[in-house]
């Protein structure tokens, strides 16, 4: 499932969850202000990854086949890619989860269920290049 929004010149969001729920809820927060395309995996995303770029990844942790820990390592092998600024999402709290996504390099950790306008205030503090550290 992929969808992207018709803004031009608007900032990149890649979605990456196998939750539809989830990727609806993000659509309908961000789809005014940014572009952004939804993926179900992170074998699509790697894949949408390879032919395209993008300004900022929210990357679900828990998902089939691929999770989100297996995904980030792989966008960080890749040469022009690896320095995308990633918000991991995740429905349970898990320390491990945490450290190994902070080892990675994400700029930010978001609990689900989320707040939309949470949501659009870390997405905004990330894509502000005065406000990364």
């Amino acid at each position: 499932m992929t969808q992207t929004g018709d803004g031009y010149g608007k900032k990149r969001i890649l979605v990456v969850d196998d939750a539809a729920i989830i990727l609806s809820r993000i659509w309908d927060a961000l789809r005014n202000d940014y572009e952004v395309t939804m993926v179900n995996s992170g074998i699509r995303a790697l894949k949408y990854l390879e032919q395209e770029n993008t300004d900022l990844i929210l990357l679900d942790i828990r998902m089939p086949l691929k999770d989100g820990i297996q995904t980030l390592r792989e966008i960080r092998a890749m040469k022009d890619r690896k320095d995308i600024p990633v918000i991991m999402l995740t429905g349970v709290e898990d320390s491990h989860s945490v450290l190994e996504s902070a080892k990675l390099g994400i700029c930010d950790y978001i609990l689900k269920p989320f707040h939309e306008d949470d949501l659009r205030n870390r997405i905004q503090r990330a894509l502000d290049p005065d406000g990364r550290v």
